[in-house]
C-alpha cells in the first residue's frame, strides 16, 4: 500500500486514490442525473403510473437480490480494478443507448426497465469491487479519511447531479439527460484506467474453481454475517432502513410533480437540496465519531437525525416545500455519516480476503430490500395515494434504527476493530459487548463502555 507514511491530505499526496476519487465522483454524478431523469422519462414521456415508476426504481436494485451473493465470491477471486472498468464501460453504453433508441422510436417502459436492470447489475459488480479494492491502495490509518472523502464527494456529486438532472430535463428533455450520464461513466472509465496500483496475482488465483466451490464460498459469506453480532446487526438494520428509504424515495418525484404540483426543474432542485445533507454528514462523521465514539455516533446519525423524515409528507407548494427539504436534509446527513462510520469499521474489522464476500452478502440482504421497498412504495401509492404512502414509508426510517438501539451496539462506546479468533482468545475486541474492556476505538485505544450507536 502506498502513500500511508507520507503526511498531508490524501487527494494531494496519493495519486491512485485521487484517480479513484475522481472516477467514483463522476460516476455518482451520472447516477444522480439518472435518478431524476429515468422517473421523469417514465412520467412525462411515457405517462407511467405510480406503480410503474416504483417498478423502475425496483429494477435498478433487483440485481442485488439476483446476483449479489455470487458477485461477492467472484470479486474475492478476481482482480477488482478490471471488474470496475468493465462495469463502467457497460453502464456507459447502456445509458447512451436510451436517447438513441428514443430517436429511433423504440422508447418504451420495457426498454427503460431493461436498461435499469442491466445497469443495476453493472453497479453490483462495480460497488462490490470498489469497496474491496479501496483497502488495497490505502494504509489502515488512511482508510477513515478515504471513506470520508469518497462519501462526501459522492454526496456533493449527488447534489449537482440531481439539480442538473432536473435542469437538463427542463431545457433539453428528460431523455437527453442520459447523454450526460453516459459522459460521466466515460470520465470514470478513464480515471480507473489511469490507476497504477496493480493487485497481486494471488487475488485472481481461484478463478478456475467450479460451481461447487462457488456455493461453498457463498455459504461462507452468509456464515460470516450470521455468526458475528456486529455484522448481523448492521446488516439487519441496513435491510430495514433501505426498505423504508426506497419506499418513499421511489415515488418522491411522482409526489412532487402530481401532488405538490412542481415543475421538473424545481423537483431536481429540491431533491438536490435534500442531498446537501450528505455533504454535511460526511463533514462531521469523523469528528463526531472521534469525540463520542463510533458506536454512539452511529446511533446519533441513524436514529436521531432521521426522525426529521416525518416532515416530508407535510410538503405543500410555496413555503411548505421546506418540510421536504428539511426532512430530506437530515435523513441524507444521517445516512451518509452512518455509512462512513460503517465502511471504516468493516474495512478494519473484516479479514481482507473476505471483504468482497462481506460486501456482497451484506448488500444482498441490505440492498435486496431496496427493490421490495420501491415496489411497496408504488403499491401503497396506488392503493392509498402518494402522500399517505410517503407518510407510511418515511415513518419507517427512524423506526428501522430501533434495531441498533436494541442491539449490542448500544452497550459500547466504539465499534470493535479486530475480530475474535474462532478457537482462541481474542487478539482484539470480542464478538459481543460482554468483552467490553477488549474493545478498541478507531485509534487503537481501549474503548470506554456506555450507551452506543449502530450502523
Amino acid at each position: 500500500m502506498s502513500g500511508g507514511a507520507v503526511r498531508g491530505g490524501l487527494l494531494r499526496r496519493h495519486r491512485d486514490f485521487r484517480l479513484l476519487w475522481c472516477g467514483e465522483t463522476a460516476g455518482k454524478f451520472g447516477a444522480s442525473v439518472t435518478g431524476v431523469a429515468m422517473p421523469l422519462i417514465a412520467v412525462s414521456a411515457l405517462d407511467a403510473s405510480t406503480f410503474e415508476v416504483g417498478l423502475l426504481s425496483a429494477s435498478a436494485w433487483a440485481p442485488w437480490l439476483l446476483i449479489g451473493l455470487p458477485v461477492g465470491v467472484w470479486v474475492d477471486r478476481w482482480r477488482r480494478r478490471p471488474i470496475m472498468l468493465g462495469a463502467a464501460a457497460v453502464s456507459l453504453v447502456l445509458f447512451a443507448f436510451v436517447p438513441v433508441a428514443a430517436r429511433l422510436g423504440w422508447l418504451s417502459m420495457g426498454l427503460l426497465l431493461a436498461v435499469a436492470l442491466l445497469t443495476g447489475a453493472a453497479a453490483v459488480f462495480f460497488q462490490t469491487a470498489y469497496t474491496a479494492y479501496l483497502p488495497s491502495i490505502l494504509a489502515p490509518e488512511d482508510q477513515p479519511e478515504g471513506n470520508a472523502k469518497l462519501h462526501g464527494s459522492a454526496s456533493a456529486a449527488q447534489i449537482a447531479g440531481l439539480g442538473s438532472g432536473g435542469l437538463i430535463a427542463q431545457l433539453a428533455g428528460a431523455v437527453n439527460g442520459l447523454f450526460a450520464n453516459a459522459a460521466t461513466f466515460l470520465v470514470s472509465l478513464l480515471c480507473l484506467a489511469g490507476i497504477r496500483h496493480r493487485e497481486p496475482r494471488a487475488a485472481a488465483a481461484e478463478t478456475g474453481r467450479g460451481t461447487g466451490a462457488l456455493v461453498v464460498d457463498v455459504r461462507a459469506g452468509v456464515r460470516l454475517i450470521a455468526g458475528d453480532p456486529w455484522f448481523r446487526t448492521l446488516t439487519l438494520f441496513g435491510a430495514a432502513s433501505n426498505l423504508a428509504l426506497m419506499g418513499y424515495q421511489s415515488i418522491q418525484v411522482d409526489f412532487l410533480i402530481r401532488d405538490v404540483g412542481l415543475a421538473p426543474g424545481a423537483v431536481g432542485t429540491l431533491v438536490a437540496a435534500t442531498s446537501a445533507g450528505g455533504v454535511a454528514g460526511a463533514f462531521v462523521a469523523r469528528r463526531v465519531a472521534d469525540r463520542i465514539g463510533t458506536a454512539r455516533a452511529m446511533l446519533l446519525f441513524e436514529l436521531g437525525l432521521p426522525v426529521a423524515a416525518l416532515l416530508i409528507p407535510l410538503t405543500v407548494r410555496g413555503a411548505g416545500v421546506l418540510f421536504f427539504v428539511t426532512g430530506g436534509f437530515f435523513v441524507s446527513a444521517g445516512v451518509v455519516a452512518g455509512n462512513i462510520v460503517k465502511s471504516s469499521f468493516q474495512q478494519r474489522y473484516c479479514p481482507p480476503e473476505l471483504l468482497g464476500r462481506l460486501t456482497a452478502t451484506g448488500a444482498f440482504l441490505g440492498f435486496g430490500t431496496i427493490p421490495l421497498g420501491a415496489l411497496l412504495g408504488g403499491a401503497l401509492g396506488t392503493v392509498l395515494g402518494t402522500r399517505p404512502a410517503i407518510a407510511v414509508m418515511a415513518a419507517g426510517v427512524p423506526l428501522a434504527a430501533l434495531i441498533l438501539f436494541f442491539s449490542p451496539v448500544r452497550r459500547v462506546r466504539d465499534l470493535p476493530t479486530e475480530r475474535r479468533k474462532p478457537d482462541g482468545p481474542a487478539d482484539g475486541p470480542a464478538d459481543g459487548p460482554a468483552d467490553g474492556p477488549r474493545h478498541r476505538d478507531g485509534r487503537g485505544q481501549p474503548a470506554r463502555l456506555g450507551p452506543d450507536a449502530g450502523a
